[in-house]
């Protein structure tokens, strides 16, 4: 059993049979997902933004977009500014593919930063806003044994019965300062490389005890750049 502090970057809402369905599953079918648009504040200030309706966008696999090991950065445009994250290409080299299509697929535009649990992680990347969505397929690549899930480090969410490395779309920044406590069980994605007060503003809007934001945060887009 996963203690409750660490299940909080899980998609909690997947121990339903309804909600399983959000966390990957080869043979789903596509459907539209609703974006809304926004205004986006000034770096590492918050806009304020009506939540966008859920979607729930499927796919049945990632197409390649990114060589294997090609260096590639995705800049991550939110209500609250925008951050950048240097893709770990050439140790995820599927984690980060994976995330750089949904990227371009535009999937991440219009959902939200859902879970704001402070001094431990902010959570996004679902279309239905819930915790329970996906793409409609899984990636699995386990990380290094030794991983550390410290301050800027961007892994991807399971749930707990998916195996270590398992991901969809939604993902987490680390904001505990140097340890979250976290097994290594979660893909690495990348580390936050600029944009650190545009975490740290959408931090501070989280609920210690709901791990809930005082107010919507909006992903307007995640621009991609390989090479």
């Amino acid at each position: 059993m996963v203690p409750a502090r660490l299940a909080i970057v899980l998609l909690v809402a997947c121990v339903a049979a309804a909600a399983l369905t959000g966390c990957g599953d080869d043979d789903d079918s596509s459907s539209d997902t609703t974006a809304a648009s926004t205004t986006a504040g000034d770096s590492g200030t918050c806009a304020q933004v009506e939540a966008p309706a859920p979607g729930e966008e499927r796919f049945k696999r990632p197409e390649r977009v990114l060589d294997p090991g090609e260096p590639a950065t995705a800049t991550v445009k939110t209500s609250c500014g925008q951050f950048r994250i240097e893709l770990a290409a050439k140790t995820s080299p599927k984690t980060a593919n994976s995330f750089a299509f949904l990227a371009e697929q535009g999937f991440y535009e219009g959902t939200t930063f859902h879970r704001v649990a402070p001094g431990f992680v902010i959570q996004g990347g679902d279309p239905t806003g819930k915790g329970t969505g996906g793409p409609g397929y899984t990636v699995v690549e386990p990380p290094p044994e030794q991983t550390v899930y410290r301050r800027g480090l961007v892994a991807m969410a399971k749930t707990e019965i998916e195996p270590p490395g398992a991901s969809g779309s939604q993902f987490f920044v680390v904001t505990a300062p140097a340890d979250a406590g976290l097994p290594p069980d979660y893909a690495v994605l990348g580390k936050v490389t600029e944009g650190v007060d545009v975490v740290k503003a959408i931090n501070d809007l989280g609920n210690p005890d709901t791990e809930q934001p005082s107010q919507t945060v909006l992903i307007d887009e995640v621009a991609i750049q390989a090479g």
